[in-house]
């Protein structure tokens, strides 16, 4: 049975990475077709190395450091991959505080997308009153933080301040991602070159890895699995911008299967940093859930538009 919950999780985050990583993609596909053969061999080459190895081995063994600075930095490396009892009893420990920050960030994520962000209406009702009331984005995530924060504040004043961080991560990393489609368009134009624009490309995929990071955190708190699933979704987004990325942007409610999907993953982050205890199973069959049913939308969608 551990072995059932392992295989699914790691499909799940293996699932969660490449949906969310479609934004990158498309990105990534476009900027690839202004480069030379041998630019999109590099960038396909050592940006996959980058991306499996560097950005999703790191993150995860960064975030394990800063939220436990106990365990010391080559100590949480090696917790990272320890069966000792007693380390994992001190990684869990400090667990409260790494879900309360991820689950803020994923939350406030969900709201911007909501709010402000155009996008297909794949709940047409919903999501259209939201996008009509804009101006609220920041009032509402100020409350939720707000609440959040003094919630934890009577359990673990670490906790407080991991809720605030991940505020602060999302509105770093909400900048690092505007300019990047703002610079989209010079890296279009030719003028640069292969290897200016893969550096670009790299910079870019370490920003969008966030998401994917923060919200395996909500499947497992063991690293090794989320490197596993993590790598094997960033190994299709990277065959998708190259293949098959056109097709995939035909199917229009994807991307609101991902936001729903970071939706739910922060709202289990946070009730788990809060002690409610939410069995293994529940967010990765979420994820497949909802991501199948925008995906038979997107479907049916299609197939109206071929008639």
């Amino acid at each position: 049975m551990e072995f059932f919950f392992m295989i699914l999780t790691v499909l799940g985050l293996c699932l969660f990475e490449t949906i969310s990583s479609i934004d990158n993609a498309v990105i990534n596909a476009e900027v690839l077709s202004t480069m030379s053969a041998k630019g999109r061999k590099w960038f396909l080459f050592w940006g996959l190395l980058f991306a499996v190895f560097l950005i999703r081995g790191l993150l995860p063994w960064l975030i394990i450091y800063f939220v436990n600075p106990s365990l010391g930095f080559i100590g949480s490396f090696t917790a990272a991959f320890s069966s000792d009892p007693s380390v994992q009893k001190s990684v869990e420990a400090a667990a409260p505080i790494l879900l309360s920050g991820g689950g803020v960030f994923l939350i406030f994520l969900f709201f911007h997308w909501l709010f402000l962000e155009d996008k297909h209406f794949g709940l047409p009702r919903f999501e259209r009153f939201f996008i009509e009331k804009g101006v609220w984005f920041y009032a509402v995530v100020s409350v939720i933080l707000s609440a959040l924060v003094w919630y934890a504040l009577q359990m673990n004043s670490m906790m407080a301040f991991g809720a605030v961080v991940g505020s602060t991560a999302f509105f770093i990393t909400h900048g690092f991602k505007q300019n990047a489609e703002q610079r989209e368009k010079s890296l279009m134009t030719g003028h640069l070159s292969d290897i200016s624009k893969i550096l670009y490309l790299e910079v870019i995929d370490a920003t969008f890895s966030i998401d994917g990071v923060l919200g395996a955190f909500a499947f497992t708190l063991s690293v090794p699995l989320i490197l596993i699933g993590n790598g094997l979704g960033a190994v299709v987004v990277r065959q998708l911008t190259v293949h098959n990325i056109e097709n995939i942007k035909k199917y229009v409610y994807l991307k609101n299967g991902a936001m729903y999907s970071i939706l739910i993953l922060g709202v289990i982050m946070v009730l788990d940093a809060f002690g409610v205890e939410i069995p293994q199973w529940v967010s990765p069959v979420a994820t497949f859930s909802i991501i199948g049913f925008f995906f038979l939308k997107s479907r049916a969608h299609l197939k109206r538009l071929s008639v």
